[in-house]
């Protein structure tokens, strides 16, 4: 007899003796079924009840025991009842497992392949990336989520033939994945186009508790607000949430060695124009005298009124062209003092030394009301104080509607290469606003303050600019306003209970000594309140225009 027939035999043998051990064990393995059903049972039922009816309950289950035990042949007809009972609980055979859960990484990412496939993938593609018979491992090389199920981190491969450099091509993909990776987030998108590969990012959301304080920065430098690790190579400490943490700045430098030395801000409707202004201000003011308009004359920048170092603050077309008229006057004597100090090899004057800041906040407001009182533009006054404003030591600061942005006259966008946009808005007018493609893709909705920075020829990066709320205003917290009033010049009765005391001879002192700060024809008188101001001597003090 051969080997193999010798196998077969013993095959046989093992399946034969293996079906008459499951016929002979078959009532055992249907009443312990049953018995496990039933323990299941009882001990549901006992994690079910109430602590405080369990002892009552134990009590009733001895006593129907003791009961059982005492009657004649009572434990017999028990355990037989008991048997049986399991071999009619246990003849059910055991349900089958139910399907797993679905992953919910494997439907998001079959998802977005499944919306990527209509603009990565051609018809006559014979080994196509994306198509209705792959699965996403085929194009999605890595991924990962959050503890909440959130896509964090995407890389995935395009076929070559997609056009990566048009920004509407790019535009469609990023807006299809924001769609289905949330749009309450912000994401980076970072295009290889040497690799034909994509790698999306989702960014962490910048704090917004940062409020107006003294930033640790050089003179001449601004903290325009914060960014994210990766915007910024620079750390300063900051007073966050009662506790001192750093965070990296948005620097812009100005001065006579800047190549920036003009901002222009864009941003919607409420989103923190006026605030970056007032930010600007607060941090300028202590070696530099401001200029001040408000185009909109909502009057936000009152506080501002009356300051050392704060020449006027205009909200009329009169006012504002006397002083922006002042303004080309002043860059072009500055400039004149400039020269000939060089020229003889002395040291420049101290008045054409310090900086002049013109701050104008929505400018084009006032564009189109002297356009209809046929008066000269405002914006045209800025003509020389742009284009020579960083040899004279004068910077420009413009916050505007991003919807205003054609009623920008072309010299004011050619000279401010210091760039910053607020608020919602779309690929085009980032780029348009910027001056640069934007790799990020803004999020749905955001707070106030929250935008993109360019400074110069660098790439844009996230801003959020602190929270330097109106201290007029009594619906800001009170937190945020005395942490505005603390960084003013001196402080406003107006807004505090508690004035400084000062004795009339004092008074009258320091009115014969301060020069006067408001000359006529210069400031706007709706502008001024009918009323004293209580000040504080301070070492900055205002000086007259003219």
């Amino acid at each position: 007899m051969s080997l193999n027939r010798h196998l077969t035999k013993g095959r046989v043998l093992a399946r034969t003796a293996g079906d008459h051990a499951a016929d002979m064990f078959a009532p055992i393995t249907l009443i312990g079924r049953g018995l496990r059903h039933h323990a299941d049972w009882a001990k549901g039922r006992w994690q079910a009840t109430p602590k405080d009816r369990r002892g009552p309950t134990v009590f009733l289950t001895a006593a129907v025991l003791l009961g059982i035990f005492l009657l004649p042949h009572g434990p017999l007809l028990a355990a037989a009842a008991l048997l049986a009972s399991a071999a009619w609980v246990g003849r059910a055979p055991k349900a089958p497992p139910g399907p797993p859960e679905p992953d919910a990484a494997d439907l998001k990412l079959t998802a977005l392949y499944a919306a990527l496939t209509p603009y990565l993938a051609a018809p006559d593609d014979l080994s196509p990336l994306y198509g209705n018979e792959n699965g996403y491992r085929t194009a999605f090389g890595s991924w990962e989520f959050d503890a909440a199920g959130r896509l964090t981190e995407l890389e995935l491969a395009y076929p070559a033939y997609f056009t990566d450099t048009e920004p509407g091509a790019r535009a469609r993909i990023e807006q299809v994945v924001q769609g289905k990776a949330g749009r309450a987030r912000e994401y980076r998108f970072d295009w290889d186009e040497e690799s034909n590969r994509l790698r999306v990012s989702a960014l962490a959301p910048l704090a917004t508790d940062i409020a107006a304080q003294r930033f640790v920065a050089a003179p001449g430098e601004i903290v325009l607000g914060f960014t994210d690790e990766a915007g910024s190579r620079r750390m300063i400490p900051v007073s966050q949430g009662g506790t001192t943490a750093q965070q990296p700045p948005v620097i812009w430098r100005t001065g006579p060695r800047s190549s920036e030395p003009h901002l222009l801000a864009l941003g919607a409707t409420g989103h923190g124009t006026s605030t970056l202004i007032r930010s600007i201000a607060l941090q300028a003011l202590p070696f530099a005298d401001l200029v001040l308009i408000d185009g909109a004359g909502t009057g936000e920048h009152a506080c501002l009124v009356n300051r050392p170092g704060v020449h006027t603050v205009e909200t009329s077309l009169h006012g504002t062209l006397a002083a922006l008229e002042w303004a080309a006057q002043e860059t072009a004597r500055r400039l004149t003092a400039l020269n000939a100090a060089r020229h003889a090899g002395t040291t420049p004057p101290e008045d054409v030394t310090r900086p002049l800041w013109l701050l104008l906040d929505h400018p084009t407001e006032l564009s189109e009301l002297a356009h209809a009182e046929g008066r000269p533009d405002p914006q045209d006054l800025l003509e020389t104080p742009l284009r020579h404003g960083r040899a004279a030591r004068v910077t420009v600061v413009i916050a505007d509607d991003i919807e205003a942005r054609d009623r920008i006259t072309p010299t004011l966008r050619a000279t401010t290469r210091a760039r910053v946009v607020l608020g919602p808005t779309t690929p085009e007018e980032g780029q348009a606003a910027l001056g640069a493609p934007l790799d990020i893709v803004p999020a749905a909705h955001a707070p106030a303050g929250r935008g993109y920075a360019r400074i110069g020829n660098a790439a844009p990066v996230r801003l959020q600019v602190p929270a330097t709320v109106d201290p007029l205003d009594d619906e800001a917290p009170a937190q945020l306003r005395d942490a505005v009033i603390a960084l003013l010049p001196h402080r406003d009765t107006r807004t505090e209970a508690a004035a400084p005391s000062v004795t009339p001879a004092d008074t009258a002192r320091d009115r014969a000594s301060e020069p006067a700060a408001e000359l006529p024809g210069l400031t706007d008188p709706t502008v001024r309140p009918g009323v004293e101001l209580g000040k504080e001597h301070s070492a900055v003090r205002p000086r007259p225009v003219w």
